[in-house]
């Protein structure tokens, strides 16, 4: 083909492409898009929830499966006084020449009425630590300590050695025994509380004073609990008293009898007990004299 024939050639070509091209769309040609830049495909982190406001319609806590559970309460020593905390007292700190009479009760109540006799007698007040199988054992002997007005104290209720059992389980002898003993004589204990053979330590003074309760010990024991078997007579019971007294004194005895000669060695020294300690200037206190 000669040369000059060329740009007739190339000519009809675009005219014939140009046909093809509208036939086979409807409208005008349309361009490519173009090419996406690359910050535009760049992949976004969706936003985290600490960033983003929390819908109103949403929760905003965590749901309740997850979510720590609340601090239960737990008992405090709010209703005792400090100083009083982290001690098993063992006397009432005061230059007053004052006396308490207390008395346990987890056995039996064979001296109970011999007790009772003599203290409305000479109008003595007194403290009585009971057990929660005592007033169970007992209850018109229990309803009658508490209806006369004598202040009641908690002595766990099935006189353990707390030092033997786990935190728990000396929170329930105490939590227990205070629920037995208001459920039969209407007297709450706390806040005193007296260890079940003076056996303590600095675990069991710290958790009584948890649940709210002092520990209160004593200064002299009088020993009418082990009865003629242990060499004991009355007046051996009131010739401890005497040989330990101070201001403050707290003395231990017993309601029961002992249990091989059935004797009652502190009720039967009762009269004269209080009798010397009057001729000597003291006068008698409950154990409230110490917790206030």
């Amino acid at each position: 083909m000669r040369l000059a024939a060329w740009p007739a050639l190339i000519g009809l070509l675009f005219l014939v492409l140009a046909a093809c091209g509208t036939a086979s769309s409807p409208g005008a040609a349309k361009s490519p898009p173009p090419a996406p830049s690359r910050t535009s495909v760049t992949p976004v982190a969706p936003p985290t929830s600490s960033s983003t406001a929390p819908s109103t319609s949403a929760p905003t806590s965590a749901p309740a499966s997850t979510a720590p559970p609340s601090a239960s309460p737990q008992p405090s020593t709010s209703g005792i006084p400090a100083w009083l905390a982290g001690t098993d007292w063992t006397y009432i700190p005061t230059n007053r020449k004052v006396v308490a009479l207390t008395f346990d009760a987890g056995a039996n109540d064979d001296g109970v009425a011999s007790i009772l006799a003599t203290l409305q007698a000479a109008n003595v007040p007194a403290t009585f630590f009971l057990t929660g199988n005592f007033v169970k054992a007992f209850p018109s002997t229990a309803r009658r300590i508490a209806a006369a007005g004598y202040r009641i104290g908690n002595h766990t209720i099935t006189h353990p050695y707390l030092t033997r059992l786990s935190d728990a389980a000396i929170r329930h002898e105490i939590l227990g025994a205070a629920q037995q003993i208001i459920a039969v004589t209407g007297a709450n204990p706390a806040p005193l509380f007296r260890f079940p053979y003076g056996d303590e330590n600095a675990r069991t003074i710290a958790i009584v004073n948890q649940v709210g309760y002092v520990p209160v010990r004593w200064t002299v024991d009088t020993l009418g609990w082990e009865g003629t078997a242990g060499h004991i007579t009355a007046s051996v019971v009131v010739a401890r008293v005497l040989s330990a007294l101070r201001p403050g004194e707290i003395v231990l005895m017993h309601v029961g009898s002992n249990p091989d000669d059935h004797t009652t060695l502190d009720a039967d020294a009762l009269p004269r007990i209080i009798s010397e300690l009057t001729a000597r200037g003291y006068s008698f206190v409950t154990l409230d004299a110490l917790v206030g």
